[in-house]
């Protein structure tokens, strides 16, 4: 796959799992050449991984050249003259458009001026590239030129019987700063997504939306696009228990951060399989981390909830007070933790103001629940008397660290609340040990990864059967999922590589299905082990396979005749 669209997550290895949410997309992107997709937008808090999502369907898209050409723009959050921002607009479509059709990358990054694409339109003979550029151009009627722009997507894919997905990433800041003066001396042009009333409702060129601002997005949504114009999408900003799992593991390899099978299950826990929690705690700044035990977890988790300077704090932080501006009253504080907390039900303003005893009238308290709600701080319980608040496990944690004290007069001690989850998971030896064997399963690469850094200096036998050399390894560096290209050009990838500091490389094959491996497994990673010898002449390889179904007899018989090392199971 190519990546002609930088992702914001960086390495493409740290987007893990989403599977439902990649499922349902992929059939929604199916059925956008047979024009039955209609728009969507995803909703879900900051750092829920919606950019990531998005970013890569543009990816995947362009990478398979299939029938939709992909799209992508994120409004900048920042003042821009009306203009300006419709040819910054323009400008990335028609990029992104020749990009797909050129299979030029660098076109995605770069985008051409207008200059450029009126040159390739007229090289190419497309009318419409070489008209839109004129009339932007001249730069003469500012509402003219904002309309070729949006309107742009579809009526290239309508005039070229084309398909086309346009991505535009935190949509409701179109409301905000877009300005119709150079000097930005009136008020943006709040109107600015109705725009779209119409090209959203486009088959031939459908919408995909995202919003970081559930009710102001969903504000404008109603207001300027009309009910209905717009299929939901409610991202959850947690994986599954599974999938966060495999994060941590994703996220210590990528920063080289030692990590024990045990800790690595019990940061996942504590982080509630949090994508952003997660990475937060792994490169946190905390200068007691050591997430190679359980209580050094606890301590590290502790450590971004509570410390104001800890990146988890802060983003959280500015999440917070930014919606709660107008509503930074002791009495709003204690209604979110307290709705946060109970979030299973929902709750009405009489029952609010019993179960807390506030000294406000109901209607006072009503009046703050919309407030609130509108500051997606809690949600919509269904009535206009009925709320609920957020299913948002890591919200509530730095909800209660911010201002459990102010509200109760004490400090909540998180260190020992997470000591106390620990203990009790780890008194339950079969559950701990059910829980870990399962895992084995999953992630057998990244525990193994895991085991070789932690134990560092050992002999391949602990761990294998048939091992020829018995010296004890002095692991330096582990890699998984490292490619090699055979001199015919045939590409090859080793599942791990485990380098001594003695010069001797472990290679290692896992698989991790049910069946047993059979002779045709055997032999093609014998043929990877030659490979990177070939690549390789100074190094002194020992090939090893982790075959969690077992090895048929010819298996084994071919694994000894070519020396490699055999394991069936995962005894660490």
């Amino acid at each position: 796959m190519q990546y002609p669209l930088k992702e914001k997550i960086g390495n493409p290895a740290l987007l893990v799992g989403r599977e439902e949410e990649f499922d349902n997309f992929g059939r929604w992107l199916a059925n956008i050449p047979h024009e039955l997709s209609k728009s969507r937008v995803i909703l879900a808090r900051r750092k829920s991984g919606k950019t990531a999502f998005v970013q890569r369907l543009f990816n995947q898209l362009w990478s398979q050249h299939g029938q939709v050409i992909p799209f992508y723009f994120s409004v900048p959050e920042g003042k821009m003259w009306y203009p300006n921002f419709a040819i910054g607009y323009y400008c990335a479509f028609a990029s992104h458009y020749i990009s797909f059709l050129e299979r030029e990358e660098e076109l995605v990054r770069n985008p051409l001026t207008l200059e450029a694409i009126k040159a390739y339109g007229i090289a190419k003979s497309i009318k419409l590239l070489v008209d839109d550029t004129e009339l932007l151009l001249q730069r003469n009627n500012h509402d003219a030129m904002w309309e070729t722009a949006y309107t742009a997507p579809h009526r290239f894919a309508a005039v070229y019987d084309q398909r086309i997905l346009v991505m535009i990433d935190e949509f409701q800041y179109l409301t905000q700063f877009v300005y119709p003066d150079p000097y930005f001396q009136t008020k943006p042009i709040e109107t600015l997504p109705g725009s779209f009333h119409t090209a959203v409702e486009s088959k031939v060129a459908p919408m995909l939306v995202t919003g970081s601002y559930i009710s102001w997005i969903l504000e404008i949504a109603a207001e300027y696009l009309e009910a209905g114009r717009l299929s939901l999408w409610y991202m959850n900003p947690y994986l599954t228990p599974d999938e966060g799992l495999q994060a941590v593991y994703r996220y210590a390899e990528a920063f080289g951060e030692p990590i024990t099978n045990e800790s690595a299950a019990m940061l996942n826990q504590l982080c509630m399989a949090d994508p952003f929690f997660i990475s937060c705690v792994i490169q946190s700044n905390y200068k007691g981390r050591n997430l190679q035990t359980v209580d050094g977890v606890a301590d590290t988790v502790n450590y971004e909830i509570t410390s104001r300077t800890s990146e988890l704090s802060k983003t959280w932080g500015e999440y917070i007070y930014k919606n709660l501006s107008r509503l930074n009253d002791r009495h709003s504080k204690h209604i979110v933790l307290h709705l946060t907390k109970y979030h299973e039900r929902t709750w009405t303003p009489k029952e609010i103001k019993e179960s807390l005893g506030l000294e406000l009238s109901y209607d006072d308290i009503h009046r703050k629940l919309e407030l609130l709600m509108e500051a997606d701080l809690i949600a919509d319980g269904g009535s206009d008397i009925d709320y609920q608040g957020l299913h948002d496990g890591t919200l509530y944690l730095i909800l209660r660290s911010r201002f459990e004290k102010e509200i109760l007069t004490f400090a909540p001690d998180f260190g020992q609340d997470f000591r106390r989850d620990l203990v009790a998971l780890q008194k339950d030896n079969k559950r701990l040990q059910g829980m870990l064997n399962y895992l084995s399963g999953k992630m057998a690469e990244y525990q193994l990864a895991t085991t070789f850094r932690s134990q560092k200096r050992f002999v391949l036998s602990k761990y294998f059967k048939e091992v020829q050399d018995k010296t004890r390894l002095n692991i330096m560096e582990v890699q998984l999922n490292v490619r090699l290209q055979r001199p015919d050009g045939k590409l090859m990838e080793l599942d791990l590589v485990a380098q001594s500091s003695d010069g001797r490389v472990v290679l290692v094959e896992i698989k991790k299905r049910k069946e047993k491996t059979g002779p045709d497994i055997v032999q093609d990673f014998w043929e990877k082990v030659q490979t990177y010898q070939q690549l390789h002449l100074d190094k002194m390889i020992l090939p090893a396979i982790l075959s969690l179904g077992g090895f048929t007899a010819e298996a084994k018989a071919l694994c000894l005749q070519y020396g490699l090392a055999r394991a069936e199971r995962m005894v660490w």
